[in-house]
């Protein structure tokens, strides 16, 4: 009987966990969610024992669609950024910091202050949400927490270390690591500099390992089945979506705008990101944090489905009839906007209606991730656009429209949990490509009242 790899994602508030036969295809996938803990307003953490029990409902609900067919192996990936501090053997000593986590804005200040050539070596924004800040504010607020832990860890290893009890917890590998503004990009190590900025011992740094390295096997209802080492969300999503020419764009609760094969260079405190992929190369990535999060909260105020939202907006003209909406509810890391940047439709009047709002809204966010493709050198090609945002008819059109490229959507339920089941299948020693399918080809059209709408939104931003 053919076996399948399974790969779970551990997002920000639901674990999604899909089975891959050995074609490539998706033949089951579920998902169970958790909560997002906010102890303060600008805080952000999460339960390991959430994670921990959520994939297990997960598992529990997939198991029965697999038709008794062999789980070869697991992968994991993982939202990125995120601070958890473990014992020696793996178990969380508080909730987890999540990237959407303020609290560590003052502790930035000392990677600006590092010597030039260490920040520099660092090649990427200095923003709170990031793991080093986090373990700073850690290390001067819970100076007991971070004198009892044995690690540092990033989420998706946080959960690794809870399905694999007995198994040495401190393990990641370099598409987490570089994510931390701990990981000296250039240099391809742990930055010695940012640790000691960061306020704790180099002992608590996890060992960087190969994403398709086996770092154990399960008990329970996949007894012996080997788990790999995985990975960061965002690079197993590039992975699933296979090679591309051009951009990529990643559009859910944020969007990601992402340039495969785009080298490390030194870069002080720069506009866009360079993190490590899973196959020993690198990319660039402009992030944005209000995207589907954004029309999430226009949907609850105008009292709207997702579905209703864009078909308000497909009903409405192009610009919107003059209305500007600015996605940045919660500020953004800085390129296309700032950390005090804020959201709101402006130009509104006496006639403006429901539905232009909408498609103010909807427009917005596409102009945002426009704005952000503009931050990278990116070379012509077709754009891939995967997450929730390909499934609108009416997004892949604008974005098309709005960048002058060829779009094509791509229908992952999670692209990353797809990206985490191929690592599994590497690890397993079985080559597995993916197969997921994708939407035509969108061609860009010339759209004077969108192209006049985008340069008003570029001129309030």
């Amino acid at each position: 009987m053919s076996g399948v790899l399974l790969g779970a994602d551990l997002g920000t508030s639901g674990l999604k966990l899909v089975a891959l036969d050995e074609a490539g295809s998706v033949v089951a996938e579920t998902e169970a969610g958790y909560q997002v803990h906010h102890p303060a307003p600008d805080r952000a953490e999460g339960d390991v024992g959430e994670w921990r029990a959520a994939f297990g409902d997960a598992l529990a609900a997939l198991l029965p669609q697999l038709g008794g067919a062999p789980v070869r192996a697991v992968g994991l990936s993982g939202q990125m950024h995120g601070a958890v501090l473990v014992d020696a053997a793996g178990a969380a000593l508080r909730p987890a910091l999540l990237w959407p986590d303020r609290r560590a804005t003052a502790e930035v200040a000392r990677w600006r202050e590092l010597p030039t050539p260490d920040r520099a070596g660092l090649a990427n924004p200095l923003v709170p949400g990031m793991t080093g800040p986090m373990a700073a504010w850690l290390a001067r607020h819970e100076p007991g927490a971070v004198d009892a832990a044995a690690a540092l860890l990033l989420p998706k290893d946080a959960l690794r270390a809870a399905l694999l009890p007995g198994t040495d917890p401190r393990v990641t590998d370099r598409s987490d690591a570089s994510a931390t503004l701990l990981w000296d990009v250039v240099a391809d190590h742990w930055s010695a500099a940012a640790v000691e900025a960061a306020g704790i011992s180099p002992s608590m740094l996890p060992v960087v390992r190969a994403s398709t390295d086996v770092a154990g096997v399960l008990t329970g209802p996949l007894e012996g089945v080997p788990v790999v080492v995985g990975g960061a969300d965002t690079p197993l999503a590039l992975l699933a979506l296979g090679p591309a020419d051009g951009i990529v764009v990643n559009l859910g609760t944020g969007a990601q705008v992402l340039r495969p094969g785009a080298p490390p260079q030194p870069a002080d405190d720069p506009p866009v990101h360079t993190y490590a992929d899973v196959d020993g190369g690198w990319y660039a990535m402009a992030a944005l944090q209000n995207a589907g999060s954004a029309w999430q909260w226009v949907c609850d105020v105008l009292g709207l489905s997702w579905a209703d939202l864009f078909a308000a907006a497909a009903a409405a003209p192009s610009g919107a009839g003059g209305v500007v909406f600015r996605p940045f509810l919660t500020g953004e890391r800085g390129g296309v906007a700032g950390p005090d940047d804020r959201g709101g439709w402006t130009g509104l009047s006496a006639g403006t209606t429901r539905a232009e709002l909408a498609r103010a809204a909807v427009e917005g966010v596409v102009f945002a991730i426009a704005s952000a493709a503009a931050l990278l050198d990116v070379p012509d090609g077709l754009v891939l656009l995967s997450g929730g945002g390909a499934r609108s008819a009416l997004v892949p059109q604008l974005l098309a429209d709005v960048l002058d490229r060829p779009v094509r959507p791509v229908w992952l339920r999670s692209a990353s949990a797809v990206g985490a089941a191929l690592l599994a299948a590497r690890g397993a020693g079985l080559e597995v490509a993916p197969a997921g399918p994708s939407g035509a080809e969108l061609a860009p059209r010339s759209e004077p009242l969108l192209t006049g709408a985008y340069a008003e939104w570029t001129e309030t931003r």
